[in-house]
């Protein structure tokens, strides 16, 4: 038996975390930053960027029906100049 994880289980893994989020944002009408929350948290113990990881990938190969890819949210970073000019617009 080869040594490392097992791919088998982690697709299952995957297969099933995919399944809850659809769940929990589409049967449950959460929203999907709460859905990932509990997820975490409370279900499959990953990280949240893990697990948004894992449902993007699944979504892009249209694996889980149904399953619309999450977004990716990129905040804008601002220098101490930028900040400053609206500060003194206040």
């Amino acid at each position: 038996m080869a040594k490392g994880r097992d791919r088998e289980l982690i697709k299952l893994r995957n297969e099933a975390l995919c399944r809850r989020y659809y769940y929990w944002t589409e049967t449950q009408r959460l929203r999907f930053d709460d859905a990932l929350r509990i997820l975490s948290e409370r279900e499959f113990f990953l990280s949240e960027q893990r697990i948004m990881a894992i449902i993007r990938k699944a979504s892009r190969e249209g694996r889980i029906e149904g399953l619309k890819p999450v977004p990716k949210i990129r905040a804008p970073r601002l220098t101490a100049d930028q900040l400053r000019l609206f500060a003194d617009q206040i």
